[in-house]
């Protein structure tokens, strides 16, 4: 089948010798059927898309929780711009274009409501049960908590997506690690299943997704954060190379609105950093002499980067935000809300899991979903523990609101 499948898709773009090439690929979770009309990271990229996870970005936010405007980024749509950057990197370095949209399209899956607070505050509640993090949530939902088939669990991706999703941003053990953390719990398991080899880098692939991340988010919430009055203009150009194209865009529109001309500057940063990327790729690829997708995978280092000049560039505009917008006093009174929310929520479930709504009742009843590999008298809090934080981490931000308003109506008896 495999054969005849190539015959009919041919191959894409010319890829090069180092990239993801379909008609190698390590197959499925579960067996299946190869598509005459679609590659298996095509299938892949549809299937995210048509999840239920995905759809659900939509009302989760980046920064701003539940913000009056329409204009304000979502989940959702940092989703797509990563998507379309990574994307594009791909299609000039020669790489499988579908593999690299179909893992940045699922690189956010995992988040719970209110951003990073939300992430903050589950691992926080999760501690004593294994702690929360959000790529290993990607994973339990891609594998286990989507429902969208009669026979199996999960979406049933490829493995070179799966592989993406779990290590795009590095190995997991090893000297190449970034992290001494313990691998989560569900990649473990995977891992296990299907031999992620988490000492080792993933595909070009996969690397290009987690810097399109990178570029879209710094980009992006530079231009919500000027939309939301937290900075100014004149604010913003104190970083350097902020300040310098914003001179050269005013010289060349003297009379052009501040929105628009700050539109302009944001396009043309993100183009800068797009072509230091392909270039600093290029040269990483023939320093390291790649030439196959094992030598990727083997390299003593992420073979994708910004160069040095462009890491300070980054650097310089992630230190304006975070003391400009994260950490400004308005966000962190929406932080503090969003954390007692969450709380609130995981408390209450934990404590009474059959107020859950009655699919995830029954998963608390049976014990849990795998993995979740506890045994003794503890193994029972701990699983059901899991399945509240499934349950948490799936709402959207004003569904988590309404959930706990719910309670405190129903705490003052009026109900």
């Amino acid at each position: 089948m495999r054969l005849a499948q190539q015959n009919a898709l041919g191959e894409p773009n010319n890829l090069a010798g180092y990239a993801c090439h379909w008609q190698n690929s390590k197959g499925r979770f579960y067996p299946a059927t190869d598509s005459t009309m679609r590659s298996p990271y095509q299938r892949d990229r549809d299937r995210i898309i048509h999840s239920t996870a995905f759809r659900r970005l939509m009302h989760k936010t980046q920064v701003l929780i539940s913000p009056s405007t329409d204009h304000v980024r979502t989940r959702l749509t940092h989703t797509i711009e990563v998507a379309q950057i990574a994307r594009s990197m791909a299609r000039i370095l020669k790489l499988d274009e579908d593999l690299t949209e179909a893992i940045a399209l699922a690189h956010d899956l995992g988040h719970p409501p209110f951003g990073h607070t939300g992430e903050d505050t589950l691992n926080a509640m999760m501690q004593e049960f294994g702690g929360f993090d959000h790529n290993d949530q990607a994973v339990r939902i891609l594998t286990l908590l989507e429902k969208r088939y009669p026979d199996h669990d999960g979406l049933n991706l490829s493995w070179e997506t799966l592989e993406g999703i779990v290590k795009h941003n590095g190995p997991l053990v090893g000297k190449l690690a970034k992290k001494t953390a313990p691998v989560p719990e569900t990649t473990q398991w995977l891992s296990e299943k299907i031999d992620l080899d988490l000492a080792s880098f993933a595909s070009l692939e996969a690397q290009l997704a987690a810097i399109a991340d990178d570029i879209a988010y710094n980009h992006h919430d530079m231009d919500d954060g000027l939309r939301a009055g937290f900075f100014t203009l004149k604010e913003i150009g104190t970083i350097p190379h902020v300040g310098k194209a914003l001179r050269f865009y005013k010289k060349r529109y003297p009379d052009c609105q501040d929105t628009l001309l700050f539109a302009q500057v944001i396009r043309a940063l993100i183009n800068e950093m797009v072509e230091d990327v392909i270039q600093e790729t290029r040269q990483q690829i023939s320093a390291f002499k790649i030439q196959s997708l094992a030598d990727v995978r083997t390299a003593p280092r992420q073979i994708v980067a910004f160069s040095p000049s462009m890491q300070a560039k980054e650097q310089a505009l992630k230190s304006f935000l975070f003391t400009n917008m994260y950490r400004s006093p308005s966000v962190q009174k929406e932080r503090i809300q969003a954390e007692i929310t969450v709380k609130q929520i995981f408390t209450h479930y934990l404590a009474d899991p059959e107020t859950l709504p009655d699919n995830w009742y029954g998963r608390a009843a049976r014990n849990g979903l795998a993995p979740c590999l506890s045994n003794g008298p503890s193994a029972g809090l701990k699983n059901t523990a899991r399945i509240v934080s499934d349950y948490i981490a799936g709402m959207t931000d004003r569904f988590a609101i309404k959930e706990a308003g719910d309670f405190t109506t129903k705490s003052e008896g009026l109900a």
